[in-house]
């Protein structure tokens, strides 16, 4: 048990040390350039709302705005420079003592060289955006890893205590089955004798399932036959209160009469044992 609670709390330090280090370095790349803007900026100069926008609340979306913002920032720049150098060029070769004078040859082969440096210039840019594109898939696939890596963290980090509750668990369950065991001997067998008998439930739970359906099946049929039945035993039921009625009638008239009752006991009882043997006839009664 000490060994389990030991490497329980080794698990839960390494949780806690990469919890620590887990800061996206995308975004710290941001702050020093963020910072250093900042503090050389002037207060009166306008700033840009996609690069404000951006750096207040960092997204995927906002960096995405914003390296495009930056790339038009960067081509005007660069066609500046360039049209600088150029001017700056032209006129020292015009000013000069004596002046540069370019003869054909010679702008032939710098068209030349334009040329193959242009070729260069786009082979070139065409390996970076392959890298750029290649760098972007697998920045994609580093996203989808971290979101995984950080629900399977926090499983991890509820481990322990489910391990802890299921240990508690076990010993109270091994200390009752110690103490008292169970009653029930089906509850004290194997796993592979328990999983038998689970199946053989399952079996019997099927065939009671079966036998139900069955009965459904035919109840629409007992139930009109029933209906049947409590159909003709009605005339039945009307004509033997009607024949118990004349008899009781017939019973106190006798009674009244100047024989008694004594007189006409053989008579009435083979009265009663006909009536009985009709009413049994009558119903299909055996007996």
């Amino acid at each position: 048990m000490q060994s389990k609670t030991a490497s329980s709390e080794s698990v839960q330090s390494v949780l806690r040390s990469l919890a620590a280090n887990q800061e996206i370095s995308i975004l710290k790349l941001s702050e020093p350039i963020s910072t250093n803007a900042s503090a050389s900026q002037d207060p009166n100069q306008r700033t840009s709302d996609v690069s404000n926008s951006s750096l207040d609340a960092p997204t995927p979306a906002s960096l995405e705005a914003d390296l495009t913002h930056y790339r038009e920032l960067f081509s005007k720049l660069r066609f500046s420079y360039v049209e600088q150098v150029t001017k700056e060029k032209f006129i020292r070769a015009i000013v000069g003592d004596p002046p540069l004078i370019v003869s054909p040859q010679e702008n032939f082969d710098l068209e030349k060289q334009n040329v193959a440096a242009k070729a260069e210039l786009k082979a070139l840019k065409t390996e970076v955006a392959d890298m750029v594109t290649e760098l972007e898939k697998r920045g994609r696939e580093l996203s989808k890893r971290y979101e995984q890596v950080q629900i399977e963290t926090a499983r991890l980090e509820e481990l322990p205590a489910n391990i802890s509750g299921l240990e508690n668990a076990i010993t109270e369950l091994k200390k009752s089955d110690v103490d008292g065991g169970s009653q029930n001997p089906e509850l004290n067998l194997p796993l592979a004798k328990t999983a038998d008998l689970v199946e053989a439930k399952k079996r019997q739970r099927d065939n009671l399932d079966r036998q139900l359906e069955q009965l459904q099946n035919q109840m629409p049929r007992k139930k009109k036959e029933l209906e049947r039945l409590q159909a003709e035993l009605q005339p039945l039921e009307t004509k033997r209160q009607n024949s118990t009625a004349t008899a009781r009638e017939a019973r106190r008239r006798k009674e009244d009469a100047v024989g008694g009752v004594e007189d006409d006991l053989e008579e009435r009882g083979r009265w009663l044992r006909a009536a009985e043997a009709g009413l049994k006839q009558m119903l299909q009664i055996e007996g």
